[in-house]
């Protein structure tokens, strides 16, 4: 995931809503979300080049989320899949605060990278551009490429789109869905200072990137009750037109 705006026990109805994108470059090999073969509780995409996911949610109620961090002057070219650090939180039977905290200790081995783990009362959030493991207060979050709510012009505009969302009583998945699919650019005088060239800070300052050859691949959003009924969907769009096509999926953890 390269954007992801979650309110956590901040509505009546919902503990949880999460409306993500997940950048990637287009050749790159992906199974869209279902329940895995081989880990039959976990419901998630799959990065065939890799193994890992970007998001997924168990039926255990375990929950985790990543994005890269950005810092192309320091990438480590033998470093492991960040995509696995998802994949192993979902699989394993350690609390969020537990494993994160022994993510940390190997944190330097990886690219940047930006990590929530959660279960359905308990969220964390750990980064290796920082120290410490942070227990999740309720309230709105934001995450792109930078530490969590780094006022980047698509985070801010997000959490803004996600706020009035949550104005509703009931949220329908379109909403969430339509506030992700915006292509609209950040002024050149908002952008960060990322390490790449301005034009490439501008081709990815929206929440939905379009490019030749790299962009918003998916979105999903999960809807998690106070009566701990989940709806998870995701939509896959097609690079040559950008269509798309959604899978849903709902059950109670």
């Amino acid at each position: 995931m390269c954007l992801i705006l979650f309110s956590y026990q901040n509505h009546p109805k919902y503990k949880l809503v999460i409306a993500a994108n997940r950048d990637e470059f287009y050749q790159r090999p992906t199974e869209p979300a279902k329940f895995w073969k081989d880990e039959p509780h976990v419901l998630a995409g799959k990065d065939v080049e890799a193994g890992g996911t970007w998001m997924g949610i168990s039926r255990s109620g375990k929950i985790s989320m990543l994005t890269n961090y950005r810092d192309p002057q320091n990438i480590k070219i033998s470093a492991p899949s960040r995509g696995h650090l998802v994949s192993h939180y979902l699989v394993s039977q350690k609390a969020p605060d537990e494993y994160l905290k022994e993510v940390e200790n190997v944190g330097g081995k990886y690219n940047g990278f930006n990590l929530v783990c959660g279960t359905l009362d308990d969220m964390h959030y750990y980064g290796n551009y920082q120290a410490g493991v942070r227990q999740l207060k309720p309230g709105i979050y934001g995450l792109s490429n930078a530490l969590l709510d780094t006022p980047w012009p698509k985070v801010k505009k997000g959490r803004d789109g996600l706020k009035d969302v949550l104005k509703k009583e009931v949220i329908e998945a379109e909403s969430l869905f339509n506030i992700l699919y915006d292509d609209t650019k950040a002024n050149q005088s908002d952008l960060p200072s990322t390490g790449v060239s301005l034009e490439q800070e501008e081709m990815l300052s929206p929440m939905f990137i379009k490019s030749s050859n790299y962009g918003s691949r998916c979105s999903t959003v999960v809807l998690l009750t106070h009566a701990n009924e989940v709806y998870f969907a995701e939509r896959t769009y097609n690079i040559s037109d950008f269509t798309s096509s959604t899978v849903s999926f709902q059950f109670v953890i």
